[in-house]
């Protein structure tokens, strides 16, 4: 197969991700802009290899769940979720708000666990499939102030400001707006987005190491987010200081993570008084 197969075999993957009742041959062929027969030739070698299906009554082809059924076991390979669902359920359960875990991949991050802690009122619970907007959300701007500045710009730039209309009204918009706000950042110990990233919604983030030592490298972020109208100014503090109680537990376990087994009823980490570990440490 050549690259430009493989290209093409990805874009697929990628447009039949976003319909959840799956899409026609025609639609399909005018989105990659190939030609129906070659669309039809690619959808079924993708079929072959039993990562698409076609719908018998309404001929829409759309992903199966082999490809979920991959990303988890790679997951699991690797001990990720695990290693972070107590510590972030404790995070939970302390804030009353929707927390999630990501990591670091290249020069990108992925959710890869959540858990939410609100239980009554608004319940702010978006999906984890999305693409995180590094300048637009409080989980990108604590990782950006991990790195050295002129880096952080650099990876921000070459995606741009526009994030295709995935970011809310206070979203940054230029090289000096995003300069200002990491130094920000950095100062305050903690990334804060409000209605960046979604309107009426306000997030705050800290980076996390992969091991104790104070000089380990950044391994993700944590975040907690939830309705503008909760996640008022007057709970930030509070709510950092949680943040960075489970950054420092979530540094200790990291390194235990592949052979880490959350067991029924096991009790997470303790959270006890800490140094951050946002990228003002860094």
């Amino acid at each position: 197969m050549t690259i430009a197969a493989v290209e093409r075999a990805l874009k697929m993957l990628e447009a039949l991700a976003d319909e959840a009742e799956g899409a026609d041959l025609s639609l399909l062929a005018e989105r990659l802009g190939l030609p129906v027969s070659a669309t039809h030739r690619l959808l079924a070698t993708l079929a072959e290899r039993g990562l698409v299906a076609q719908d018998a009554s309404s001929g829409a082809y759309g992903l199966t769940l082999k490809l979920a059924q991959l990303a988890f076991r790679n997951l699991d390979l690797r001990g990720l979720p695990d290693a972070g669902q107590l510590v972030l359920d404790e995070l939970a359960r302390t804030t009353r708000e929707y927390c999630r875990l990501a990591v670091v991949e290249g020069e990108d991050l992925v959710w890869i666990a959540r858990a939410q802690g609100a239980t009554a009122g608004l319940r702010y619970e978006p999906p984890m499939g999305t693409d995180i907007v590094l300048h637009a959300t409080a989980t990108g701007k604590a990782w950006l102030t991990s790195l050295p500045e002129a880096e952080a710009l650099r990876i921000v730039c070459a995606r741009g400001f526009k994030a295709e209309g995935r970011t809310g009204p206070n979203a940054l918009g230029d090289v000096d707006a995003l300069r200002a706000h990491l130094d920000e950042t950095r100062r305050r110990g903690f990334a804060l987005a409000v209605e960046e990233g979604e309107i009426g919604t306000v997030a705050m983030a800290v980076t996390f190491r992969a091991g104790p030592e104070p000089d380990a490298a950044i391994a993700g972020t944590l975040s907690v987010a939830g309705p503008l109208q909760r996640m008022h100014e007057a709970r930030r503090e509070e709510i950092a200081a949680a943040l960075q109680r489970a950054a420092q537990a979530m540094a200790e376990i990291w390194p235990l993570r592949r052979r880490q087994i959350a067991p029924a009823g096991a009790q997470a980490p303790r959270l006890g008084a800490t140094a951050p570990a946002t990228g003002t440490a860094a």
